[in-house]
């Protein structure tokens, strides 16, 4: 499994505990059971100080492009790889956007239902459309 695929599992791990208990993100992002090695925790680190620093943002795109669906509705898992996936396809300009949907598709087929890879894939794809039309407006650091 490669370093970033790693962290992005361990990003899910932590920002599960972090919505389940409200607990320190600090304490959570040093937690040993959340450290398999160094670099992998150290993009997990900043992928979920992201992810949690614009969530309110995030969670807007995610209203905005899941029309059918209520945010409390979407399955807890969907929620927060989509969330994660946004942040990257948002915050982290050094991956290719393909390559952050492709990761959140195969993340979800793992980790949560049947369905959940066609779901987030649905919403990444326009996420990532409004980004190359310049289009994202919930997040005014996004240049597009």
């Amino acid at each position: 499994m490669g370093t970033r695929r790693l962290g992005r599992e361990l990003s899910l791990k932590v920002l599960y505990a972090y919505e389940l208990t409200q607990n320190d993100l600090g304490d959570l992002l040093e937690d040993p059971l959340f450290t398999p090695d160094g670099e992998s925790v150290q993009f997990a680190r900043e992928l979920v100080r992201k992810t949690v620093e614009h969530q309110s943002d995030i969670d807007m795109e995610i209203r905005v492009k899941a029309q059918k669906w209520r945010l409390e509705r979407i399955a807890l898992i969907d929620r927060l790889i989509l969330r994660m996936a946004i942040s990257e396809l948002w915050y982290f300009d050094d991956i290719p956007p393909k390559v952050t949907i492709n990761e959140a598709i195969e993340i979800a087929k793992k980790y949560s239902t049947e369905k959940s890879g066609q779901f987030v894939n649905g919403i990444l794809d326009a996420v990532y459309g409004d980004m190359k039309a310049g289009e994202t407006e919930n997040n005014p650091e996004c240049s597009g």
